[in-house]
Parts: C-alpha cells; sequence; structure tokens
C-alpha cells in the first residue's frame, strides 16, 4: 500500500514520549512496527527512509523559553517555524505547549510570499483565503510573537524516519538522526536572521556523551513515540518492553543550545574523548 500524504491539523493534543537509541536499533525497531505502521509519504520518498527537517527556534530578548525549559517547569511553550528538505517553501508556524508528556501543538501554514513578512512587515495582512483556523493560529503566532518580542535564536537540522499507525486512529513513532545547529542571532556568515537554509555553518551536536549526560551510551538517535492523550497502543507498549527503553526528556533547542554556549559541548563529555578532540 502506498504511503497517503497526511497533513498535521492544524490543532493537535497528543501524549509524546522520547527515548536515546543507538543508530544500530534503527531498522530491528523498523521491522518490530511493521506489522502496526507504515511509513509516512515524506520518508517513502526518502534516502534510505530519512528526509530532511529544518527549524528555526525564536525566543525573548533574554531567553525566557530556554530557561523554562533548562529549569524543568512544568507548562512551557515554545515558537518556531519549520520546513522540509531544501529549506524551501512552504514554512510551518508552530507553537508548542508542553505540560508534562502531553503537547498540544498549533500549526499554520505560511509561504515564501509571507515569509518572514509576517512577523517583521508591520503591514502584513493574512490572507483572506486562509481557513478560520489557520487564520486564528497565525494571529496567536502573531500575538505571542508580539508580547513577548521574540527574535529568531537558533536553527536545527535533522534527518528523520517517520511511521504512522495503520491500526490506530492516531499514533506515530519518529526517528531523529544527525542533528546540527547554526546559532541564529549572530549568522554572520548569511545576514539573514530569518533564513532556514541550511549552509556550511551548521555543526553537529548529536554527540553520544552528551545525550547520555557524561555517562557512555552509543544513543545517537532520538526515538519519539507520539499518540492521543490516554490511547497509547499496545504495540508501543510491547515496543517499549521489547527493547528495554527508558524514557528521558530531550528538547532540540535547549540541547542544541547548550552545545552552541558550551564550547561545542566539551563540558559533556567523558574526559578520555574530550581530550582527543579537535576544536
Amino acid at each position: 500500500m502506498l504511503a497517503k500524504k497526511i497533513s498535521l491539523p492544524p490543532v493537535l493534543e497528543r501524549h509524546e514520549l522520547k527515548y536515546l537509541v543507538p543508530l544500530s536499533l534503527v531498522e530491528p525497531i523498523s521491522q518490530f512496527i511493521a506489522p502496526y505502521c507504515q511509513l509516512d509519504y515524506y520518508s517513502t520518498n526518502a534516502f534510505e527512509s530519512f528526509y530532511q527537517v529544518n527549524s528555526l527556534y525564536f525566543d525573548t530578548r533574554d531567553c525566557q523559553f530556554f530557561e523554562q525549559r533548562l529549569y524543568g517547569k512544568a507548562s512551557r511553550f515554545n515558537m518556531r517555524v519549520r520546513t522540509y528538505a531544501s529549506g524551501e517553501a512552504p514554512y510551518f508556524l508552530e507553537i508548542k505547549h508542553k505540560r508534562g508528556s502531553s503537547v498540544k501543538k498549533y500549526r499554520a501554514t505560511i509561504s515564501e510570499h509571507e515569509w518572514p513578512g509576517i512577523l517583521t512587515d508591520p503591514n502584513y495582512r493574512i490572507p483572506k483565503t486562509d481557513s478560520l483556523v489557520e487564520k486564528r493560529n497565525k494571529e496567536l503566532f502573531m500575538r505571542l510573537a508580539h508580547s513577548y518580542s521574540i527574535e529568531p535564536k537558533i536553527y536545527t537540522q535533522y534527518q528523520r524516519r517517520a511511521f504512522f499507525s495503520t491500526v490506530d486512529d492516531y499514533a506515530r513513532v519518529t526517528m531523529d538522526k544527525n542533528m546540527k545547529y547554526r546559532p541564529q542571532e549572530d549568522n554572520s556568515l548569511s545576514k539573514k536572521p530569518y533564513s532556514l537554509q541550511p549552509d556550511d555553518s551548521l555543526t553537529n551536536y548529536d554527540d553520544e556523551t552528551i545525550y547520555a549526560n557524561n555517562t557512555y551510551s552509543d544513543a545517537s538517535v532520538v526515538l519519539e513515540l507520539k499518540s492521543n492523550i490516554g490511547q497509547v497502543p499496545m504495540w508501543m507498549l510491547d515496543l517499549i518492553q521489547h527493547f528495554q527503553l527508558k524514557q528521558v526528556g530531550f528538547s532540540k533547542y535547549l540541547k542544541s543550545t547548550l552545545v552552541s554556549r558550551e564550547g561545542s559541548g566539551i563540558i559533556y563529555m567523558l574526559g578520555d574523548r574530550a581530550s582527543c578532540c579537535d576544536y
């Protein structure tokens, strides 16, 4: 059966569980979930089933969103714009409100002509052709952007293999690898702080010792299980038990920013690895 191109709804509430796994488990996990899932449209059409995801994260001038995540505030949100493949339109505005392991996401599609004018042009107007819910989500993004005086902070990129359930109302499995970042507020190479175009300034931050918080591990892939709130499928529970997965908290914005601020992650590395690295 061919994968269909399924768009995420403009407002989505779901349960999210994250795990760090070695690259060697990507294929066994893919095989384990095969009776319940199939690759999504983008993975089906990508090399080795991994497609590129590009995200530009925003924060306040004094990085309130970052600090709320760093210190574990129970209820928090972040704001980003996302695109796929080569970094070209369409773009997707996203507000991700998190409470525990539950997430509520607001999403709106932005055309090439609207970006970054929705944030930078005082004369910007939402297109009349937008649906009511898209219009509301854009208005919410603009209102929060103005209230918090958000700025582009960091650009992240990774490769994703994604599955959707064929036996549940809603369930997804994603595996992310090869994570990179670029500080955006001081992007002297492009002088384009709102750009989602990748370039040679990207730096890897998916070192296994960074992920493992200074204990040895070869966890280089972020595995995420997503389902409707209160409806975690039994096969997901079987997956967790079969591979003895240990749930962790993981934020790409937080991790990339920490690595960016702390000398490419040297303070997270074991001594024997840090001494042999070229900085």
